[in-house]
């Protein structure tokens, strides 16, 4: 791309560096193709990865300058929160725990690319993957004027190929040919491809996952949480308070270990292929639950309804990478005005890979028992349901009336026709 022919020559390339096979790769691929030299950013929103550790095998491959920056509380609070209070779910499935990182992490790599005066910020994406997009897109918003160079998409070799391009050059990689996932993790979610998921038929194999129990692993015996909300924001977990980037990690060890939070799904990627995409997200899927559960005790029906709508499209437009575009911000301005009343406690049932609500309550519940209940001391008003019903149904009884007096019109004439037609053959 254009991006990479005008890197010759330049100074410093900036790597978006994640410590797996494509970047660990990328370091001595850039180097050798750009005579340049290249700085490692590690971006943390919440890996499980040792990422000094990392660090240190990216400046063992070639990298100049290798560099942690801690961004999981800005992540949490920036990024997860606005998606959560959207309930975001792409395709109703997937939390978005990678797609919402992205943006977070070239705001990041932008900020550090001009402290150091590089002029190209490189990343691992492949050619078929929504992370290219989500990256390139998000640092044309943020920096127009930075090339962009991407070393997996450009060098055209297959995973297996890569694998053995970092045995003949002595690069530390963190996989095998017989385990070759390709994982991405930040603390709303962890994301696992490649290898034997490949294929839609074969069940996940259970060393694959990290944050969640088993069904043979998890407790015998239910686990019941509460969690609180004010505003649509989490503040309390069974009583405790806790800032938002603790009760999530409490929650996704809580959930985990009760097998909540895998998802194995058939994906539309914004590129236009089916993927089969396998993910944990213990915290998420519970918070989501509970938080569109205790909408429903506080939201009147129309507005409930509509901001169904708009969760869908915050979703597509989140997991197809415009982030930073202004309608965005504009949803997350109507979001954040519907969770003025969404503040209250939710109990759920964690249990063998489920989490079920069993139980909420809110200071704004529009739950109304003495109309709600069957048993004494019901004041809904039945007679008036006789005159409701005659009304709401008036237009399709006239509808109908006039129908059946079109079609009767209908056979009356054709059988005029008929007889016509008859006569004149006499």
């Amino acid at each position: 791309m254009e991006g990479a022919a005008q890197a010759n020559g330049k100074d410093k390339i900036l790597l978006a560096y994640s410590g797996g096979l494509d970047t660990s790769v990328a370091i001595h691929w850039l180097k050798e193709k750009y005579g340049c030299d290249v700085v490692a950013v590690t971006i943390d929103v919440g890996q499980s990865d040792d990422l000094k550790d990392a660090m240190r095998r990216a400046k063992s491959i070639g990298a100049s300058r290798a560099w942690v920056v801690d961004a999981k509380k800005e992540f949490v609070e920036n990024y997860v929160l606005p998606a959560l209070k959207a309930n975001a779910l792409y395709e109703g499935n997937y939390p978005l725990s990678t797609a919402i990182a992205r943006p977070l992490m070239v705001r990041k790599l932008v900020e550090m690319a001009k402290r150091l005066d590089a002029t190209s910020i490189a990343h691992g994406c492949t050619g078929k993957g929504n992370d290219q997009v989500r990256f390139e897109v998000s640092i044309m918003a943020l920096a127009p004027e930075m090339d962009i160079i991407a070393p997996t998409r450009d060098w055209g070799m297959s995973r297996e190929e890569e694998i053995a391009y970092a045995k003949q050059h002595n690069i530390p990689i963190p996989v095998t040919v017989d385990a070759p996932y390709s994982i991405d993790e930040s603390i709303w979610g962890r994301a696992v491809e490649c290898g034997v998921l490949e294929d839609p038929w074969a069940e996940p194999p259970e060393d694959i996952f990290q944050w969640t129990k088993g069904m043979d692993g998890s407790p015998d015996f239910p686990e019941y949480v509460e969690i609180g909300f004010v505003r649509g924001k989490p503040e309390t977990l069974n009583g405790a308070r806790l800032d938002l980037l603790a009760l999530i990690t409490k929650l996704n060890e809580i959930a985990g270990n009760n097998g909540v939070g895998r998802i194995d799904h058939i994906e539309n990627r914004l590129v236009g292929i089916k993927s089969r995409e396998v993910y944990e997200a213990p915290a998420a899927i519970t918070l989501i639950k509970a938080h569109q559960d205790l909408e429903s005790l506080v939201m009147t029906k129309d507005l409930l309804h509509y901001k169904k709508i708009v969760e869908q499209h915050y979703s597509d437009l989140v997991y197809n990478g415009l982030w930073f575009s202004p309608l965005r911000e504009a949803l997350d301005a109507f979001v954040d005005k519907t969770q003025e009343l969404v503040t209250g406690t939710v109990r759920l049932k964690l249990f063998k890979g489920s989490a079920v609500v069993v139980g909420r309550e809110s200071p704004f519940s529009l739950y109304n028992a003495s109309l709600s209940t069957y048993a004494k001391g019901d004041e809904f008003d039945h007679s008036a349901a006789k005159g409701f019903i005659y009304v709401w149904g008036l237009p399709l009884k006239i509808g109908s009336i006039v129908k059946a007096k079109g079609e009767g019109n209908g056979a009356t004439n054709e059988a005029a026709v008929g007889e016509e037609s008859a006569s004149t053959c006499k």
